[in-house]
């Protein structure tokens, strides 16, 4: 596909790992319109969180990239939200927050409501700077949100 290899300065998370979290982005291509095996996968080996609702209440984001406009990208993270569900953690969409960005017409511009997104076409395509502006944002949005949430006492 041309995609870029994974750096070798990467490291892979594994599941228990979730647990040092306070909130979460996952990001995650496309395949043909769902999310990828992998992304499913990884959260297929988290059962023992889920068992025991270990991120419930836990703040999460999502952005992907998609090969071409139609290859999915509303119903790519409509299939990842029901993984952040089963697990009762808190979806922070992106909405319309991004402003004026999010009604760009004038250009290609992969994302939507539901978290910021690339096209990524045969994996030689680089994100244009209005994406990489909205994924950025993306990441300060869901930071705060999960600072608001975490800081905020119960109500007894």
């Amino acid at each position: 596909m041309n995609a870029p290899a994974k750096a070798a300065d990467v490291p892979e998370i594994r599941p228990e790992q979730l647990l040092e979290a306070d909130g979460f982005l996952f990001g995650f291509p496309s395949r043909f319109g769902v999310m990828a095996a992998q992304f499913k996968a990884f959260f297929d080996a988290t059962n023992d969180l889920w068992e025991h609702q270990a991120l419930a209440g836990k703040p999460a984001g999502i952005f992907w990239s998609t090969g071409f406009h139609g290859g999915g990208q509303e119903l790519t993270a409509l299939t990842a939200i029901t993984q952040l569900a089963h697990h009762g953690m808190i979806f922070v969409p992106l909405g319309y927050t991004f402003g004026s960005g999010m009604f760009e017409m004038n250009q290609v511009k992969g994302g939507s409501s539901y978290g910021a997104g690339t096209y990524a076409a045969d994996g030689s395509r680089e994100p244009t700077e209005l994406e990489l502006q909205q994924a950025f944002y993306q990441g300060k949005y869901v930071a705060e949100i999960t600072k608001k949430l975490k800081n905020k006492p119960l109500a007894s």
